[in-house]
C-alpha cells in the first residue's frame, strides 16, 4: 500500500529544490560607496567596528619597486622627502669631522709642517744609506769602470786576443785632477763591462756545451756558475792578501783586480766553442789565449807593480814574483774551468 507524498514543493528536471538561509536584518551589510562605484571589487570584511576603510586608490598599487641595493655613487643620497645634507664632510654622510677631538691637527699649517718634517727625515735617511753603501761599494767609481762605448769594447777585445802588436801600455791621467781618464778615452784603462759580460756569456756557453753533450740540467748549470764565481772571488781575495803580506804598496784597487782577472773569461769562451768541435781545437785555443792573457797582464801590471822598473833589491824581487803570480794563475784557472765542462763524465 502506497503512502501519499506529504512533501510539497515543485520539482523541475528531477532536481530537488533547495532552501536558502536568509540572514537576519542585523547581519546584513550595506555596500560602501567604493563598492557601489566598483562592483567588481570585493571589499574585505572587518571585524573592528571602529575601523573605517579608506577608499581604493589605483596609484598606490603602481608604486616604484624597491631597489635591491642602495645607490652609493654619490657621497650623500637623500631619501624621499628628506632635506639637504647636513653641514660637514659629504663623504662621511654629513658627519662633521671638526667635532672629533684633536681634529685641529689636520689644519693646513700643521699639515704643511708635518709634510716638511717627513721630507726632511726621508732625505736624511737617504743620506745615511748612501754613506753606508759608499763604505763598501762606491757608486761613483763603478760608473767610471762602466764608462765605455762600442769602439772601446771592439779595440779592447782585439788587444786581448792579439796583444803582441800593441805598443803603448801606459794609462793616461787627466791634467785637471790627476785622475785616470774614462775607459772610452783610453784603451789601456781597465773596465768592468767586458769582464761582467764575458762572465755571463761564459755561463751561457757552459749551458750550451752541456746541452750539446746531453748533460744539461738546471742544477748542473747552477753548480758551474757558482763554482766559477767562487773561483773569481777567491782569486781576487788571494791577490789582495798576497799584496798585503809582502807589503807592496800599489795603486791597484779591488775594482782594478776584478777587471784584470775577469778578462780571461773572453778566452775561455773561445776555448769552449772550439772544444765542441774537436779536442785539438780546444788545446790550440787554450794555449793561444793563455799566452795572450799572460802577456797582456805582464805588460799592463808592470807599470803599476813595478813603476821604477826591475830592481835587484829585495822589494823589487817581491814585486816581480807577485806580478808573475798574478799572470800565471790565469791559465791555470782557464784550463780548470773549461776542461771540467767539456770532459766531465
Amino acid at each position: 500500500m502506497n503512502r501519499p507524498n506529504t512533501r510539497q514543493g515543485p520539482r523541475s528536471g528531477g532536481l530537488k529544490a533547495t532552501r536558502t538561509r536568509q540572514p537576519f536584518p542585523s547581519q546584513q551589510q550595506h555596500p560602501s560607496p567604493h563598492q557601489q562605484q566598483h562592483p567588481g571589487h570585493q571589499q574585505p570584511q572587518y571585524t573592528n567596528p571602529q575601523y573605517q576603510p579608506r577608499p581604493y586608490n589605483p596609484a598606490m598599487n603602481q608604486a616604484a619597486p624597491t631597489p635591491l641595493f642602495d645607490d652609493t655613487s654619490s657621497p650623500y643620497t637623500p631619501h624621499p622627502g628628506a632635506g639637504p645634507p647636513p653641514s660637514g664632510i659629504e663623504g662621511y654622510g654629513g658627519f662633521d669631522i671638526q667635532s672629533i677631538p684633536g681634529s685641529e691637527l689636520l689644519s693646513e699649517p700643521l699639515a704643511n709642517a708635518a709634510m716638511q718634517y717627513g721630507t726632511t727625515l726621508a732625505s736624511h735617511g737617504k743620506d745615511i744609506v748612501d754613506k753606508n753603501i759608499d763604505r763598501f761599494i762606491s757608486v761613483s767609481k763603478l760608473k767610471y769602470y762602466f764608462a765605455v762605448d762600442t769602439a772601446y769594447v771592439l779595440r779592447k777585445l782585439l788587444i786581448l786576443i792579439f796583444p803582441f802588436h800593441h805598443q803603448d801600455w801606459a794609462v793616461r791621467y787627466s791634467s785637471q785632477d790627476d785622475q785616470p781618464v774614462a775607459p772610452r778615452y783610453d784603451i789601456n784603462a781597465p773596465d768592468l763591462y767586458i769582464p761582467v759580460m764575458a762572465f755571463v756569456t761564459y755561463i751561457l756557453a757552459v749551458g750550451f756545451a752541456t746541452g750539446i753533450q746531453n748533460r744539461f740540467t738546471p742544477e748542473q748549470l747552477g753548480i758551474q756558475a757558482s763554482s766559477a764565481l767562487a773561483w773569481y772571488i777567491f782569486e781576487v781575495a788571494l791577490i789582495i792578501l798576497t799584496l798585503y803580506i809582502v807589503n807592496i804598496k800599489t795603486s791597484l784597487g779591488k775594482y782594478d783586480l776584478l777587471a784584470f782577472c775577469g778578462y780571461k773569461y773572453f778566452g775561455m769562451i773561445l776555448c769552449l766553442i772550439l772544444g765542441l768541435f774537436s779536442n785539438l781545437g780546444y788545446y790550440i785555443a787554450l794555449c793561444w789565449t793563455s799566452c795572450c792573457i799572460v802577456f797582456f797582464l805582464v805588460r799592463t801590471l808592470r807599470l803599476v807593480i813595478l813603476p821604477d822598473g826591475p830592481s835587484h833589491s829585495a822589494g823589487g824581487k817581491r814585486r816581480i814574483y807577485v806580478l808573475l803570480f798574478i799572470a800565471v794563475v790565469q791559465p791555470m784557472l782557464m784550463y780548470w774551468l773549461t776542461f771540467v765542462v767539456l770532459h766531465s763524465p
